[in-house]
């Protein structure tokens, strides 16, 4: 009896160990790649948003751009692209996640930059690795739960090589999969290929993001207070930016379900919106203009326009994903909030960056380290209120409608239902 006991221990012992090796050798390597494939997007996209703001007139073919794009993914019969949907879903064991997704996201991500549509990059980050992850769980044979790490490591790599932020890339793609729970046994696997693809990415001349918010306020009651209505508005905002995209989508489909004519319709729409803008401020992610916010420039209303920019480009079809329009729409806000609050515009900026990016992915922790790696520590307390009260009033919104609520963000219940 005593010797079953032992064999069984030591079966199980070296099981872990095998386990445990295992990931150590996988994960750099996939990372090291995915630094690669990272590097290789982020110039891309440069190049692309810097061809458009040189020759304005690129921005004649937001009509027919979405077209061409839904012809893409008809011919590599993918119409039914659930993007990062997807991805959460095939983590859920739900679906599974075809190898055509990556180029496809790489190819649909690039041009979208380049005709000028309001969409980000992180999102098709996260599309584009979880597709190369769990290409590689299957080319190794791995079973089932394996194949979810290996998905995460992908999500992981690709967002960490692309905007910076190591620490946190490795929680997010652990944390966004089922709101309440983390997904732990993935996060050695993940902060190995979090950490080998920034250092990668970085050798090749991929910069990390970053922005000097100036000196931050002592920690105060009143600042306190004021933090705190910012996040319960940005809570707001968050559930109003998850409603166009969604509502938006689905009220599109109903009255026009022709895709084509929609693409050509929405994204002649977007044409017509950044004409009447006069500037490019709400194409492409809006990089630049976060960096203003975070000087104290923000415009008034622009957190709404960017809104309606971004909806109508991902209605009309375009790719590339939500997450950094969502932290024009937070920065703008904050901004605005802050000149009339007269507490520090561009703090507030930041603060508003990292709460409408938690009310939208629902990711507390994931979003508590950003504020950290993009803003500094110092600022932590402020961060921690701000975000805990945006988690709570987003309710049970978000981006990605395949994410699950696994326990209520009010009492601690299981649920088990997805986002809307």
């Amino acid at each position: 009896m005593n010797g079953a006991i032992i064999r069984h221990k030591l079966k199980h012992n070296s099981e872990r160990l095998l386990s445990v090796l295992k990931w150590t050798v996988l994960s750099p390597a996939i990372g090291a790649l995915l630094g690669v494939f990272g590097a290789i997007f982020h110039h891309g996209i440069r190049l692309a948003n810097a061809y458009r703001e040189a020759h304005p007139w690129v921005l004649f073919l937001l009509p027919v751009g979405a077209v061409g794009i839904h012809l893409l993914y008809r011919v590599f019969h993918d119409e039914k692209d659930g993007g990062t949907n997807l991805v959460l879903s095939a983590i859920h064991a739900k679906d599974d996640i075809p190898l055509r997704m990556a180029p496809l996201i790489f190819l649909s991500t690039i041009f979208s930059h380049f005709v000028g549509a309001s969409v980000g990059r992180e999102g098709a980050a996260l599309q584009f690795g979880g597709s190369i992850g769990n290409f590689f769980g299957k080319l190794f044979g791995f079973s089932e739960t394996d194949k979810k790490t290996m998905i995460m490591v992908g999500m992981s790599g690709v967002f960490s090589a692309l905007f910076g932020a190591p620490i946190a890339a490795a929680f997010f793609s652990m944390e966004v999969v089922s709101v309440g729970i983390m997904h732990y046994a993935a996060l050695m696997p993940c902060v190995l290929a979090s950490l080998v693809a920034r250092t990668v990415a970085a050798r090749l001349d991929t910069p990390a993001a970053g922005f000097d918010i100036g000196q931050i306020p002592a920690y105060t009651l009143s600042g306190g207070l004021k933090v705190l209505l910012l996040a319960v508005l940005c809570g707001l905002l968050s559930i109003l930016f998850c409603l166009c995209l969604h509502r938006g989508g689905a009220l599109a489909s109903r009255f026009v379900p022709n895709r084509y004519v929609r693409a050509l319709l929405f994204g002649s729409a977007v044409l017509a919106l950044t004409l009447l803008a006069g500037d490019q401020t709400y194409n492409g992610a809006g990089v630049d203009y976060i960096n203003a916010c975070i000087r104290g420039e923000g415009r008034p209303l622009a957190f709404l326009i960017k809104i309606l920019f971004t909806a109508l480009s991902i209605i009309a079809g375009y790719r590339g994903g939500e997450i950094v329009p969502s932290f024009f729409i937070g920065a703008s806000f904050g901004c605005i909030y802050g000149e009339l609050m007269n507490f520090s515009p561009g703090f507030c900026a930041a603060l508003g960056m990292g709460a409408v990016f938690c009310g939208v992915t629902n990711c507390p922790v994931t979003s508590f380290l950003i504020c950290c790696e993009l803003f500094g520590f110092e600022g932590a307390p402020y961060y921690l209120l701000a975000l805990s009260f945006a988690y709570l009033l987003s309710g049970y919104y978000g981006l990605y409608t395949s994410q699950t609520i696994v326990y209520s963000k009010y009492k601690s219940n299981f649920i088990n239902k997805e986002t809307h």
